[in-house]
């Protein structure tokens, strides 16, 4: 499955505009990025097999339950890579549903879930 760069970023929009409005009020400095894929540093650093694992997206920040009243940095940030989307989506509507699930999992690490905690 192939989607446009421009496409992908369009439907990562509408995946966070589709939030429940009690989500998104409590996002608060995240920056959401698209990028076309990870760096096979990054899989290596995660534990990852470059050659045969694939991620879908990443949190990267301090999730909410572990700040203090004293927390200042830089924005957190969400990385939603297409290509892996891509590659493991069939159809259109697969790769919709992918990008709704990646954009709910990492928004759930910064909320504070564990992994075994995710729906997705």
């Amino acid at each position: 499955m192939r989607i446009r760069r421009e496409e992908f970023e369009r439907l990562v929009g509408r995946a966070l505009d589709d939030l429940p409005a009690e989500f998104a009020r409590a996002i608060e400095n995240v920056a959401v990025v698209v990028e076309d894929e990870p760096s096979r540093e990054l899989l290596l650093e995660m534990g990852m097999d470059p050659d045969h694992d694939d991620l879908l997206g990443l949190y990267q920040g301090v999730p909410l339950p572990e700040r203090d009243s004293f927390y200042s940095a830089l924005p957190d940030r969400i990385v939603i890579y297409r290509g892996p989307i891509c590659r493991l989506s069939r159809s259109r509507e697969e790769a919709i549903q992918e990008i709704r699930d990646t954009v709910v999992h990492e928004l759930g690490h910064y909320f504070g879930f564990e992994e075994e905690d995710l729906p997705y």
